[in-house]
């Protein structure tokens, strides 16, 4: 895509509450409030993009505005981060929405099976009844659309796109085979270090060394990503991963062959 283009593509950081937890959705498009829109100008589809983990939304945001620029900027596209794997930063502020007042706790919410109902409730708060949804998971983020279709069948899902697709024996594959040790057994051992090592730290050095990592996997992000290298995000992402790798095993095919016409899946 051109980058004089890709410059002129609006994009969007908020912080909300969700399910009780502090929430950072990145919003492609001139859309910013589906639910109150004074305008009269509310789209018929929403694309809501769930991400691998870490759920670092801002990892996302050149793909986000490639597909936005080749759905002719129609339609708006959001990514919800995993709660919490993002913190807001001091100077921004925390929506508390009237849909989502903090009342209904989500048990376990940093854990797996909470984590997909954070999105759910993400889904059922902030996007209208008769907007229509096209869904897209990332990794472990396929699993949770899989969950969310046979969870919610009243959400009004019109396609699930499911890219790099973790939803089945994933402490067998070649990579779990090294995390699972590591998450599962010396997760607390990692924890310590991270707090030892990360907690003196200031923001400007989180900051520096995150800018660091990102040139070395060659991803441009106009967000800050200091929560990379904050101790409570690693130590939630890798409680996350522990638990994909016990509970995710079994493939689940009936909801496969259930919503077949909706999923579409990329290598």
């Amino acid at each position: 895509m051109d980058s004089n283009t890709e410059e002129d593509i609006p994009v969007r950081e908020e912080f909300l509450l969700c399910g009780g937890v502090e929430t950072q959705v990145i919003k492609c498009g001139p859309w910013t409030d589906l639910i109150n829109d004074p305008n009269g100008s509310r789209p018929k589809l929403l694309i809501c993009v769930i991400p691998g983990n870490p759920g670092f939304s801002a990892f996302y945001v050149p793909f986000v505005k490639a597909l936005y620029s080749l759905t002719n900027r129609h339609f708006p596209i959001w990514i919800i981060a995993h709660a919490g794997h993002v913190l807001a930063p001091q100077n921004k502020k925390t929506d508390v929405t009237l849909e989502d007042p903090n009342a209904q706790e989500i048990e376990d919410i940093y854990g797996l099976r909470g984590q997909i109902e954070h999105k759910i409730s993400f889904l059922r708060t902030q996007v209208p009844k008769d907007v229509k949804l096209i869904l897209i998971g990332h990794s472990i983020g396929s699993y949770m659309v899989l969950q969310i279709l046979k969870c919610v069948p009243e959400l009004p899902v019109v396609h699930a796109f499911l890219l790099f697709p973790t939803i089945e024996r994933m402490a067998e594959s070649p990579n779990g085979k090294i995390a699972t040790p590591l998450l599962c057994w010396f997760r607390y051992a990692l924890y310590a270090i991270s707090y030892l090592l990360l907690k003196p730290c200031p923001d400007v050095v989180k900051s520096w060394l995150a800018g660091l990592i990102l040139q070395v996997v060659d991803i441009k992000t106009e967000f800050p990503l200091t929560s990379m290298l904050q101790p409570s995000c690693l130590a939630n992402a890798a409680y996350l991963g522990a638990q994909e790798m016990r509970k995710v095993v079994q493939r689940d095919d009936d909801i496969i062959k259930q919503h077949l016409s909706k999923e579409t899946g990329l290598p």
